[in-house]
């Protein structure tokens, strides 16, 4: 157990993560030394940063709790703290239940660890982050919470209403991690799209990401977590003008039957889903698009289901995620609809639309086969380099694996490959 050593562990969202970076610097300039999700904790403090989204990533934070708690009464831990979705949420439950935990803290008031360790907050590294990700990517955070109601999703109850951060704070954060190295912004909120209306009365996301875009140094910017209605169309424009504004949209759309899009309180019909994807294509060409959908939502019929198989197999998204519904106490849906779809369906139904988008992908993969493609390099494993292209994000998406040949490759830099092979998900590139 090393003196002055604090051990951070995120769980969750990339959201959290940003979270966690900056508290590791807040940490650090109060002349702690941090480490960060280590196999091997040391510290004699932990602070975990929790996840309260669905029932398995509750699960996950509480085990983790537990499994740290064990730590600390075998004397391996001087102090336990717990911040994050999970403590947000559960707060006065949590102290009852773990009471081996030193203090529980919510999402946003994670600063008090520092008055509570006897320290202060350092205003003068207030946009200043520890980052966790290899140097050359960082997640960029515009945003907190989110007034859109979905029927079934437990964040706004957790993070409260939308507050966008200011333009110019934000840029000065992305000026600051250029001139340390970092090349691409993986530009993340709960609800993109709706960067700005509270405090300039417009959304103002597509005007953010031109002035990104325009900060020297500044390779690739990449878009996560929008909302399909009242999408800004501006940001086409962006998208098709600016090069270093990636092809790639993360938009989560969740069902494409009117009856459950109605239900989930989506404010998105089915014919204006199908416009939109049109509308992105044709704007945007080349454009990447991943999605999220949800199987097994309360009422969801056979020909719902068939419905959504259909529109996955129409729209062949180039990335996609899906989950089982989740019934989230405190939820419109959770006091409006019985959750009455048996666990096993909802599985058969999450493997089914899965299968399908196995085989599309691994179509979609094969016919890149022959093409050329700018790829960041992200680490080395085993006698492969490991790359992404524009239309990849870290950690969610299909990687470029690049034999270790007779040129030393750099981690965080970018080459121009040619496809030669092609699984599933992967692409296998020579250097050109």
């Amino acid at each position: 157990m090393r003196k002055n050593t604090i051990d951070i562990v995120t769980l969750g969202c990339s959201k959290n993560l940003v979270d966690s970076e900056k508290l590791m610097k807040q940490l650090e300039a109060n002349g702690y030394k941090v480490t960060h999700d280590s196999e091997n904790p040391q510290g004699e403090i932990a602070v975990i940063n929790t996840c309260g989204f669905i029932g398995d990533a509750k699960e996950e934070s509480i085990n983790m709790i537990l499994e740290f708690c064990q730590a600390k009464e075998e004397g391996k831990l001087r102090k336990l703290y717990v911040m994050g979705c999970l403590s947000e949420r559960y707060l006065q439950e949590l102290k009852v239940e773990i009471p081996q935990v030193d203090k529980f803290y919510g999402k946003f008031n994670w600063n008090e660890l520092l008055a509570d360790l006897g320290k202060t907050y350092q205003a003068d590294h207030a946009i200043e982050r520890h980052l966790t990700t290899p140097k050359h990517y960082a997640y960029l955070k515009i945003s907190e919470g989110c007034d859109r109601k979905c029927s079934y999703c437990a964040i706004p109850i957790i993070t409260g209403k939308h507050i966008s951060r200011p333009m110019e704070e934000i840029l000065d954060e992305v000026r600051l991690l250029v001139s340390e190295g970092v090349k691409e912004f993986q530009v993340i909120a709960q609800e993109l799209t709706y960067y700005g209306v509270d405090l300039y009365k417009k959304q103002m996301l597509p005007e953010l990401i031109e002035q990104m875009a325009a900060i020297p140094g500044v390779e690739w910017i990449r878009l996560h977590y929008a909302y399909p209605a009242h999408f800004p169309k501006e940001l086409f424009r962006v998208m098709r003008e600016h090069p270093n504004v990636c092809r790639y949209m993360d938009i989560a759309l969740q069902h494409i039957s009117d009856n459950m899009l109605q239900k989930m309180r989506r404010h998105v019909t089915k014919e204006e889903t199908y416009q939109l994807i049109e509308e992105f294509r044709r704007e945007v060409p080349g454009i990447h698009l991943r999605t999220t959908l949800m199987v097994g939502y309360p009422g969801e019929t056979e020909a719902d289901f068939e419905e959504l198989k259909e529109f996955v197999r129409k729209v062949r998204f180039d990335r996609m995620g899906a989950f089982a519904y989740s019934e989230e106490e405190g939820t419109y849906a959770a006091e409006h609809y019985e959750d009455e779809i048996p666990h096993e369906l909802k599985q058969q139904r999450l493997d089914e639309l899965m299968a399908i988008q196995q085989e599309i992908s691994a179509e979609l993969s094969h016919a890149k086969i022959g093409q050329e493609f700018k790829v960041m390099i992200d680490r080395k494993e085993g006698e492969y380099y490991i790359g992404r292209t524009e239309f990849d994000s870290p950690e969610v998406d299909p990687e470029v694996l690049i034999k270790e040949g007779e040129k030393h490759l750099r981690i965080g830099h970018f080459y121009q490959v040619r496809v030669y092979d092609a699984d599933d998900f992967d692409l296998y590139a020579s250097l050109i």
